[in-house]
């Protein structure tokens, strides 16, 4: 599994350090990690917290531009928190995994097309599940807000890092902010959630 990982994650190293195992360089072949980890992840956790947040947020989206669009725009912000991450940790040996970068475009997106919309929250309180309806807009601030501090804290204390790719998630977001009225379809119609 470890070589699995090292070799469809998308590990900076392989790219930068030719003593690094797995070292690539910038070949055609070696860049296909920079959208196949997308599809990977660390752990059943992971992968179903992915696939809940993308289920919330994704088929309005979705909806929006349509599934051609959509998908296309998927990758794009996927490919741009990986790219994100590999120039803030472009000698990093660990491999990076998972969809939280193209959701977190999503998201982006979900923001400026829907920002009346209302979610409801799962809020666990001593193992007791709290529902909450909550404004998507607010939701979302306060998310990237807090993936925007455990970024910059990551990045200045790298030897306390957590394991996550907060800037990946930042730069799928930004991303998908800023590309996400060229995939809207103009001629479908709004759907109110």
């Amino acid at each position: 599994m470890r070589q699995f990982f090292f070799t469809f994650g998308m590990v900076p190293a392989q790219f930068t350090d030719p003593t690094a195992e797995g070292f690539t360089g910038f070949t055609l072949v070696g860049l296909f990690p920079f959208v196949t980890n997308m599809f990977l992840h660390g752990g059943w956790l992971h992968y179903l917290s992915n696939m809940w947040t993308l289920y919330i947020f994704g088929d309005n989206v979705e909806d929006r531009m349509g599934p051609f669009r959509y998908l296309f725009f998927y990758l794009l912000t996927g490919l741009a928190a990986s790219v994100t991450h590999f120039f803030l940790y472009a000698y990093s040996p660990i491999p990076t995994l998972g969809a939280s970068g193209a959701i977190s475009g999503i998201m982006g997106a979900y923001l400026f097309l829907f920002p009346m919309a209302k979610i409801t929250f799962l809020f666990p309180i001593l193992f007791i599940p709290f529902f909450f309806n909550i404004s998507a807009y607010i939701y979302i601030v306060i998310w990237f807000l807090t993936q925007l501090i455990n970024g910059l804290s990551s990045y200045m204390f790298r030897y306390n890092s957590q394991g996550i790719a907060f800037w990946a998630h930042i730069g799928g977001f930004a991303a998908g902010v800023l590309a996400y009225y060229f995939f809207v379809n103009k001629r479908r119609k709004r759907k109110y959630v």
